[in-house]
């Protein structure tokens, strides 16, 4: 098992060494003198791979959202941004995808907030056969009612793993959609995230996620939300924003899944008096 183990582990490294050395050469192809801000297209990575004598992976697009969405970009891209500066990948279309130059922003759990115990409803199968990080996360969300909690409306999922295609972007995928409504009649569409420990939040799939819901949704209110796991089985909660090319957090607030009997009479008064 250890070997077996240790295999995976080397190839997916030497995967993540494919896709980092064809990036960095897209990179460098086009970056010089054409400021902070250029286009690039999938059909460039077979030449590039060629050139550079390596095996063309069978998935390009899985190239790109790795970088897009998982995984920091080279070392050498890095060093490139100014100071307070970060490169995101952005989609300009069919097969398109721009570099572009944004601030530097974070977002991580505030680990100073309040910790919200919520009786857990997820059926235990769920949590025997779920496939990954991920998909554990988008569940617990889905049976927990998390998203009518957190943002105080009544939601329904509409669909997880939305793949399509939005003007001037080019194909995205959205990890989980919701409708809802509130008291007042308002309806709502919330595209939400699932980051696991280690995953970023990134401003690309944010903006995408906004873009679509103005496509598709023109009068339902946009709220985008990222849940992300953290220590001792907690979900953390963002609603976000955009402004001006920057992710903004409108509101946080943190849960944990617990048996009713872990609820005491003390959290209860605490949550009373934090909600008064």
């Amino acid at each position: 098992m250890h070997d077996v183990s240790q295999k995976s582990k080397s190839a997916e490294k030497k995967g993540q060494n494919r896709y980092s050395a064809i990036i960095a050469k897209v990179f460098f192809n086009h970056y010089g003198n054409k400021g902070e801000s250029f286009e690039f297209t999938r059909d460039e990575f077979a030449g590039i791979a060629t050139e550079l004598g390596i095996k063309l992976p069978k998935n390009v697009g899985d190239l790109i959202y790795s970088f897009r969405y998982r995984n920091e970009l080279p070392t050498v891209i890095l060093e490139t941004a100014k100071n307070g500066l970060e490169w995101i990948i952005e989609g300009a279309g069919r097969a398109k995808y721009r570099f572009r130059l944004v601030k530097l922003n974070r977002i991580v759990p505030r680990e100073e907030l309040l910790t919200i115990k919520v009786p857990d409803a997820t059926p235990e199968i769920i949590g025997a056969y779920a496939l990954g990080d991920e998909q554990a996360l988008l569940a617990k969300v889905r049976y927990n009612r998390l998203v009518d909690v957190f943002l105080g409306i009544t939601a329904f999922s509409l669909q997880n793993h939305l793949r399509t295609t939005v003007k001037d972007v080019g194909q995205i995928e959205i990890d989980e959609i919701y409708v809802g409504i509130d008291r007042h009649g308002r309806q709502f569409v919330v595209p939400v995230q699932a980051k696991g420990g280690a995953d970023k939040h990134g401003v690309v799939q944010t903006q995408q996620d906004v873009a679509f819901c103005k496509q598709a949704f023109k009068n339902l209110i946009c709220r985008p939300v990222s849940a992300q796991f953290m220590t001792d089985q907690r979900i953390a909660m963002f609603e976000l924003t955009v402004v001006d090319g920057v992710i903004k957090v409108v509101d946080e607030k943190h849960y944990q899944l617990v048996t009713s009997s872990a609820i005491s009479t003390d959290d209860l008064e605490a949550y009373a008096a934090h909600g008064g």
